[in-house]
């Protein structure tokens, strides 16, 4: 006995996918004269046509992803600062030693290519190489 269009109709009805509905197989000439989607619904709640559980598996708990060392920003502020107070003390240095005469112009503009550079770890690591 063919029952497609039967099992079409409780899935329309049911809203559930066609192999998850099952017919009591006792009671298949009642099925076989249900018509319309009240039909259905009463032969499921007479326990006529009956609907499978869901099964699979239980949703699983996601891991919390570490940060990779190209995700980690580093804060470019501090570092930044630190080059410009060395740098302005590192020039104004260098300024007043081509004041004083100790330091000619070229060198002096050797040596501030040098501080850009970062050559020069502090002030006296400055003097130490110039002397």
């Amino acid at each position: 006995m063919k029952l497609d269009s039967k099992k079409n109709l409780a899935v329309k009805t049911l809203g559930v996918g066609k192999s998850k509905i099952v017919f009591n197989t006792d009671r298949l000439d009642e099925i076989k004269e249900a018509i319309t989607r009240q039909d259905i619904k009463d032969l499921v709640s007479s326990g006529a046509i009956s609907i499978k559980e869901n099964k699979g598996r239980k949703t699983n708990v996601k891991r919390k992803h570490k940060k990779g060392e190209g995700n980690v920003k580093r804060k470019v502020k501090n570092r930044k600062q630190e080059y410009v107070k060395m740098v302005r003390k590192l020039r104004n240095y260098v300024k007043e030693l081509v004041k004083q005469g100790k330091v000619d112009k070229e060198t002096s503009k050797e040596l501030r290519k040098q501080i850009r550079n970062r050559k020069f770890k502090s002030k006296r690591n400055l003097r130490d190489n110039i002397l």
